[in-house]
């Protein structure tokens, strides 16, 4: 949805970095002549403030630029959020809500544990694939509060899906009874974070999706039986072809 350990300031300069002054934002408004809810009025806020985080990262974004980019007065904006960081807070349980809803949908309708991970991966590349790196490092150190929830999110429900579709696999036959479920579990969760680390898999010299595939393939050929391995093969065909 989004993420993971911290990072220096020295590290950003893996980032290709957009600013404000730099590149404008297309932002949908309806007419100024229309007038809308209050409802209305507050998600066309959480669209502005979502688009302008995820292309220049958290930090570098203040009330006033997502006053400018709305036509709207700040004043406005203060009738709805009292600062920033419940803009960011309230985009965090917005989108962790819907992504708990999706990874369940996901776990509820995939034939098998093989297809559930290469389904989940996709996801979490629509998710973070053209996320502002900056967006990680700002959460952690400058909206703590919405880092926790995010950390719960990860180390809880993701977590449990993790060690669900691993014990189902067990039953199905597709996933090797000796292994340690609650541990390998863990590592895939932590390989997820790792995927999206700038100083390990640098964007100019990885592609997102190959990282993700990769190290999914190398999950799931650890954790597989031989009956396991021919759906990898598949579904690694099909994610390759799109």
């Amino acid at each position: 949805m989004l993420f993971f350990e911290i990072w220096k300031r020295s590290e950003r300069k893996y980032f290709s970095q957009e600013t404000l002054n730099s590149k404008n934002v297309s932002i949908v408004l309806p007419s100024q002549n229309i007038r809308l809810s209050p409802m209305e009025t507050k998600e066309r806020i959480l669209l502005a403030a979502y688009e302008l985080f995820f292309r220049y990262g958290i930090k570098s974004v203040t009330m006033d630029d997502i006053a400018k980019h709305l036509s709207m007065s700040k004043k406005t904006i203060y009738q709805f959020f009292r600062d920033k960081d419940e803009v960011v807070h309230t985009l965090m349980e917005q989108g962790l809500a819907k992504d708990r809803h999706d990874f369940l949908e996901i776990s509820k309708t995939a034939a098998n544990v093989v297809e559930e991970v290469f389904m989940m991966m996709k996801k979490m590349h629509e998710i973070f694939g053209n996320i502002n790196p900056n967006i990680f490092y700002d959460l952690r150190k400058y909206h703590p509060k919405s880092w926790d929830l995010f950390h719960k999110f990860r180390t809880e429900f993701c977590l449990q899906l993790v060690e669900g579709a691993m014990e189902k696999g067990k039953k199905d036959g597709f996933v090797r009874t000796d292994i340690n479920t609650k541990l390998l579990a863990r590592l895939r969760v932590e390989e997820i974070d790792m995927s999206f680390n700038p100083t390990i898999f640098p964007p100019d010299k990885f592609r997102i999706l190959d990282v993700h595939l990769s190290l999914t393939e190398h999950f799931l050929y650890g954790i597989c039986t031989l009956k396991g391995h021919k759906l990898i093969n598949k579904n690694k065909q099909i994610v390759e072809e799109e």
